[in-house]
């Protein structure tokens, strides 16, 4: 019995769509509240959901770009917020490449060529804004002086 492929490009081409456009309503969310844990929790979740529709009809390059992007949403979660000056304009590049390679898929039935610099581009830590530093500071304080003896 042969796999109807076509109807499995359809029903990925579907789901992809609509949690893309939920990775864009939460990086909004984002930037208004960059510790919205919800909004870091959907895009992570998401992220992981077209890296494996995709991984399941061997768009390799989705996989990879979607797998780099659930990564950087797995440190972003252990920080509990967005860090650093260029934390969600990478978020929102990775959005845009996944975007741009689910168009190839839907336009020219083919698999997408491989965008390692953007996977690179998402692997990459986000340097501390002066921002999030001043939070730390502000939580934890300035570290205290122990009297001397």
């Amino acid at each position: 019995m042969a796999l109807d492929m076509a109807k499995y490009r359809a029903l990925f081409l579907e789901e992809t769509t609509e949690h893309l456009a939920e990775v864009s309503r939460a990086l909004i969310d984002l930037e208004k509240d960059p510790a919205s844990s919800g909004s870091i929790d959907l895009v992570f979740r998401m992220a992981h959901s077209i890296k494996s529709m995709a991984a399941s009809v061997g768009h390799d390059a989705i996989t990879d770009v979607a797998h780099a992007l659930e990564d950087r949403m797995e440190t972003v979660r252990s920080s509990g917020r967005i860090e650093g000056e260029d934390g969600l304009s990478a978020l929102f590049r990775g959005l845009e490449g996944l975007e741009r390679m689910v168009a190839v898929v839907r336009s020219e039935d083919r698999s997408p060529d491989p965008d390692p610099e953007l996977v690179a581009a998402l692997q990459k830590a986000p340097r501390p804004s002066a921002v999030a530093a001043e939070d730390r500071l502000a939580v934890g304080g300035p570290p205290e002086k122990k009297a001397s003896s």
